[in-house]
């Protein structure tokens, strides 16, 4: 069988650079692109001397050319912090960037993967969400360069396989954390490790009763390598995530215990548009994909705040 060549977008960040590492223990040769904008070149530092990768810096909110055989297309800041700093940025990477890699794949008849999200399902009104649920987003809020960008996203993946024959699949993404976070992520899991173990306040945004879903990064790495290789009826947007749910205030405890610290709880005004509820329905990823996650969140924590203690007593270092 010949070698495949494999384009993964965003492959310097938390999730491409683990599935980078995957696609090469598989022996496809690996094109990583990334701007760098929220990658990191040390997350796929150790991958440089294998000579079947290649990092190669680039916006793919301009045309690329490539021959490959598939694409993942994980470009995009997924933390509020970082997506709501340049919001127009952020919608023409949704939007500019998928038109760009849907454009290369149907070029070279490649199959090609979105990076979707659960955002994209709003502030839900239907609990746990499901596939068909069609969400529940406020166009013109903060949140919606990333919720309305990825939503335009589907779209538009959607349009090149009914006028194109398009190979597609579509992953919808629910909260993911593990190694390689950055400390200043911003999201929930990051922040409150790093103040656990930075003793300080941990912040939690309203009362701390909202819930989320958290799926360890190699499950959910696991799950895209499985859903690219299904077979081509899977092309309905599949669910990704840890189906147990959690408050965050319970988060919160659970990272305060992990790490022995003496840390105090502090709330602050909860943001706009933040969803109070968050919890996947996987029935379709087990179904076609035999697909579920299979580290918990004590597990996948305690993986993740060893991590960070190396990074942080690292920086304390220099």
């Amino acid at each position: 069988m010949a070698q495949k060549t494999v384009l993964v977008t965003g492959g310097a960040g938390f999730l491409g650079s683990l599935l980078c590492e995957r696609l090469l223990e598989r022996g496809c040769r690996v094109l990583c692109v990334d701007n760098f904008l929220t990658g990191a070149r040390q997350n796929v530092a150790h991958l440089l001397p294998n000579r079947n990768f290649e990092l190669m810096k680039h916006d793919i909110c301009l045309p690329l050319s490539a021959q490959v055989d598939e694409i993942f297309n994980l470009a995009c800041p997924a933390s509020p912090v970082h997506y709501q700093d340049d919001p127009i940025r952020t919608m023409k990477t949704n939007v500019l960037g998928a038109l760009n890699m849907l454009g290369l794949a149907k070029r070279v008849n490649a199959k090609i993967l979105q990076a979707s999200t659960s955002e994209i399902y709003g502030d839900p009104l239907v609990h746990p969400q499901t596939e068909d649920y069609w969400g529940h987003v406020n166009p013109i809020g903060l949140r919606a360069c990333y919720d309305e960008g990825k939503r335009c996203a589907e779209t538009l993946f959607y349009d090149f396989q009914r006028q194109h024959g398009l190979n597609i699949r579509v992953a919808r993404i629910f909260n993911t954390y593990g190694p390689y976070m950055h400390p200043e992520d911003g999201r929930v899991v990051s922040n409150f490790i790093t103040q656990a173990l930075k003793k300080q306040d941990i912040t939690i945004y309203g009362n701390g009763q909202q819930t989320r879903s958290f799926c360890y990064r190699d499950d959910l790495v696991e799950g895209l390598l499985r859903l690219m290789d299904a077979p081509d009826f899977v092309c309905m947007p599949i669910n990704m995530g840890n189906p147990n749910e959690f408050t965050i205030q319970e988060l919160a405890q659970l990272v305060i215990g992990a790490t022995k610290s003496s840390s105090k709880l502090i709330n602050l005004p909860l943001p706009t548009d933040d969803p109070k509820k968050r919890q996947p329905d996987i029935g379709l990823a087990i179904k076609y994909l035999d697909w579920s996650p299979k580290v918990q969140l004590k597990e996948g924590l305690g993986n993740t705040i060893a991590y960070f203690r190396d990074i942080l007593t690292n920086e304390a270092a220099v």
